[in-house]
């Protein structure tokens, strides 16, 4: 195969893998997933593009004696939620891009 269609099949590829995760992208700002923290006495709502969406606190978490207690569920139940949407967006973004071959651009700038 000539350079040029190398060339211009590899493009292809490209194009149709920014329009995959264009779509991939647009689906993770809208999937949620749950944090928790405290047996789920704390839990947050994320979204897979990583935006906190909502916070919910069982009232049998809430001592105003001991505010340190519920700050650190709330920071637990945040960074549970952002790691499990990193999980599912690694998921997602690692299907569009696992299956194009460039192994040919070596071959084409050498």
């Amino acid at each position: 195969m000539s350079n040029q269609k190398q060339l211009n099949q590899m493009m292809k590829q490209v194009q149709k893998m920014q329009a995959d995760m264009a779509a991939a992208q647009d689906a993770l700002a809208l999937a949620t997933v749950e944090g928790s923290a405290g047996g789920g006495m704390v839990k947050v709502v994320v979204t897979g593009s990583g935006d906190v969406q909502s916070v919910r606190i069982s009232r049998d978490v809430v001592d105003p004696d001991d505010v340190e207690m519920l700050e650190d569920l709330v920071l637990a139940a945040v960074g549970d939620g952002l790691r499990r949407a990193q999980e599912l967006a690694a998921d997602k973004m690692g299907g569009v891009t696992g299956d194009i071959d460039l192994g040919g651009l070596g071959n084409l700038l050498g």
